[in-house]
Formats: structure tokens, C-alpha cells, sequence
């Protein structure tokens, strides 16, 4: 008979093992550290030969777009970088830099072990939970960067998503104010912020100056909803569907990549249900920009990618009103509402389940709305600051953080002999 170890169980067993191993490997850095130090006669820096400057980590190839233009400017640059991947497909492994070291570290498991051992002074990733789960902070390792991916809340990471980061470089001032209240709440160390605004939003933006605004012979409608039971699908399947595709106007469905791993009971059956015709079409894209520009309206709930689309193409939003349980999240630990449920009735149209038998009416009100235009400029202007900026003030970052550790660490070297 085959022992069951539940989830729960696997995890706390995986985590000490990992931490027997990082204990056991540290014991023998310094053993190596010391006798190479006596060898030497002089005093070590904790930076070994195997130090890495700058290292940066993407837990999953769909965030190649928020950090190539961060290795576009380290290679402009000319400093060396190393990229560590957890996705075998990420496309910087077929990238041809010449200071961008691209590898792949294995899944998050091999990459946990990886990472809790790595020699580097600033490490960069968009990946909450540091500290929180498999992945440990290394004692070799100086300065823990986290960069907000999107314009949303940093309170809908799950609980503690950020609090052992030592900085975090947000899209725009309403995160910070987000995250210096999380560490007033739970008393926590105060971190280093900066705006520096959203890398793939410039690019985004770059791209759709060069095409242009293009127009559609019909009246495209892009369905893009989050994931988790909240989301548009899980809540309300096939009802939506219809309802959009009784319009007459053409549909795009793009669910969100998780919703492939955390709904794949959801969607498999709707895809089965409603295949791609001329009135409807699904999209997979690990690239949004053709589903995004190919559609005049967006509908969704709490995602995102809300805007990404209004900021950068300036068209209207509906959002679905999906009931959002903050349980599991930081925003349980704030008595405000989150920031995108304020902000969405000024740049969009709300859509109840009762509205699915007028949902012609609803998209045209969207469209035509001026009000939401003129509120949608003043919104922008706010929450994603430094527009075409960003990559270059974050590497600014990084670099003055790296230097700045460099004359501690000199000036303790210094005090020690």
C-alpha cells in the first residue's frame, strides 16, 4: 500500500530538509571561507569567488516581459547580470546578450534549494513570498529587490507576500501607501521604496505609438478575467458567454495563464462548449499585445490587466461584480477597501448578473462614455508614474544599492584590522 502524504505535510517536510541542507552548506563555506582566509592572511569580504553582483529571478517565463527591458539596460550598460529562470521555455535562454547570464535553475522546488545558497549582493524578482515558503533568504546574499509586475494592489498578494523583501519599487504612490501601512499594522521593519513605474507598460506602450490606433470593421469585446473561485468564469461560466455573444459583436476570451492550473475544471468545459468560429475566439498567447489591440472594450473582474489595457490604449472597461473574499490576502489586515474596487467605478462600467440581458446597452454606454475618459487620464497620471523610465531607473537602483553595500562592506573590513 502507497503512504499518502498530504500537501500540507510534503511542504513542512521538503522546507526542513531544505534547511538541513542550507545549514550543512553554509558550516562548510565558512570552514572553506576560513582556511582560505588564514592561507590568504588577510580578511575575507563575504563576497567569494563565485560572488554574483546582481542576480535576477523569474519564477515563470510570462514574466520575461516585465524584466527584458531590465536586461536590455544592464547589457546596454555593459554590466554583467546573471537571469535565473524557473521555466525551461523562458525565452531569455535564447536570448544573445553579452553581460546577461541566462540559466535555467530547474522548477521552484530545485530552484528554492538554488537560490537559499546564492552568493549575490542585489537580487531582483517579481516573486512574492520570500521567506514565507520554500524560498529562504540567503546569507549571502545582500539586498532583496521586489518588483510590482502590474498596476493592482500590493495587499492581493497572499499573506506576508512582501514582508521579507528589503525594498520593493512600485508603478505608483497609492502602493506605497499600501505597504507602509501593512508594516504599521503588523509592526514590520520599514523598507526601501521608490516609483519607478512598469517596464512592460513602456514597452507595451512603445509598440502601440508604432502600429497605431487600429480600427475594427466590428465592435470586438475581450473577455479577460482573473482566476480563483472570484473570477469571472469560475462565477459565472457559460452565463457570460452567451450573454456577450447575443450582442452580436465578435468575442475574445483570454483567461488568465493560472486559470489553466487553478480552473482547469472551469475552463476545459467552456472551450469544449463555445470553440472558436467567426464570433468567438480563444486566446493562449503568452504575449497579451494582439488580443489587447485587436479589441475596442474590455470586460473583466479584479484583474490587472484592466490597466494595462485602459492606460496604454485608452479604450473603456466593464468590470464584472464578483463579491472578493480578502481572507487569504494582506488586504484582510486593512480596514479601507482595496484601491482597484475604488478606482474601477471611475474609469469603468459596472456589470451585474442582472445586467447580462442588457449587455448590448452596457457595452454601448462603455464606449461612448466621456466622463470615464476625461477620469481615466487623471487616474493614469498617478498610479503608473515615470512612463517610459522605468528600466532605467531601476537598474539606477540596483546599481546604487550594490555600491552602497560595497563601502559598508569595505568600511568593516577596514574596522576589523
Amino acid at each position: 500500500m502507497l503512504l499518502y502524504i498530504d500537501p500540507g505535510t510534503g511542504s513542512m517536510i521538503f522546507t526542513i530538509v531544505l534547511s538541513l541542507l542550507s545549514v550543512s552548506f553554509f558550516f562548510l563555506q565558512k570552514v572553506r571561507l576560513k582556511i582560505k582566509s588564514l592561507i590568504g592572511r588577510g580578511g575575507l569580504s563575504v563576497q567569494g569567488t563565485d560572488h554574483m553582483p546582481y542576480v535576477i529571478f523569474s519564477d515563470s517565463k510570462r514574466y520575461w516581459n516585465v524584466f527584458k527591458p531590465i536586461c536590455d539596460e544592464f547589457e546596454r550598460r555593459k554590466i554583467k547580470v546573471y537571469y535565473w529562470t524557473a521555466s525551461g521555455d523562458d525565452p531569455a535562454l535564447q536570448s544573445e546578450y553579452k553581460y546577461v547570464i541566462s540559466e535555467y535553475i530547474g522548477g521552484i522546488n530545485k530552484a528554492s534549494a538554488r537560490l537559499n545558497v546564492m552568493n549575490a549582493g542585489i537580487c531582483i524578482s517579481t516573486t512574492p513570498g520570500l521567506d514565507v515558503y520554500q524560498w529562504k533568504r540567503s546569507r549571502s546574499a545582500g539586498w532583496y529587490v521586489h518588483i510590482m509586475h502590474g498596476i493592482y494592489d500590493v495587499t492581493s498578494y497572499r499573506m506576508f507576500g512582501l514582508d521579507y523583501y528589503d525594498a520593493v519599487l512600485t508603478t505608483g504612490q497609492f502602493q506605497v501607501d499600501q505597504i507602509r501601512k501593512l508594516e504599521q499594522r503588523r509592526n514590520d521593519p520599514v523598507k526601501d521604496i521608490e516609483i519607478v513605474g512598469l517596464t512592460y507598460l513602456d514597452t507595451m506602450k512603445a509598440r502601440y505609438e508604432e502600429a497605431g490606433n487600429e480600427k475594427h470593421d466590428r465592435l470586438t469585446i475581450l473577455l479577460a478575467p482573473s482566476w480563483g473561485e472570484s473570477s469571472i468564469l469560475c462565477r459565472y461560466g457559460a452565463g457570460i458567454i452567451e450573454s456577450l455573444l447575443n450582442t452580436g459583436y465578435r468575442l475574445i476570451i483570454r483567461p488568465h495563464p493560472q486559470s489553466m492550473t487553478s480552473d482547469k475544471e472551469i475552463i476545459e468545459p467552456l472551450l469544449k462548449q463555445y470553440p472558436d468560429d467567426d464570433n468567438i475566439s480563444w486566446n493562449f498567447d503568452d504575449d497579451n499585445f494582439d488580443a489587447l489591440s485587436s479589441s475596442d472594450l474590455m470586460i473583466s473582474d479584479f484583474s490587472g490587466v484592466f490597466f494595462d489595457y485602459a492606460f496604454v490604449f485608452g479604450r473603456p472597461v466593464i468590470y464584472a461584480d464578483t463579491s472578493f473574499d480578502k481572507a487569504p490576502y494582506d488586504a484582510a489586515w486593512l480596514d479601507e477597501p482595496m484601491w482597484v474596487f475604488e478606482v474601477l467605478p471611475k474609469i469603468g462600467i459596472p456589470l451585474k448578473k442582472e445586467d447580462f440581458g442588457r449587455m448590448k446597452e452596457v457595452i454601448d454606454r462603455a464606449v461612448n462614455s466621456e466622463d470615464l475618459k476625461r477620469n481615466l487620464e487623471e487616474i493614469r497620471s498617478s498610479a503608473w508614474m515615470h512612463p517610459g523610465e522605468s528600466a532605467k531607473l531601476i537598474v539606477d537602483y540596483a546599481v546604487r544599492k550594490y555600491q552602497e553595500h560595497q563601502k559598508k562592506d569595505e568600511e568593516s573590513e577596514v574596522e576589523v584590522k
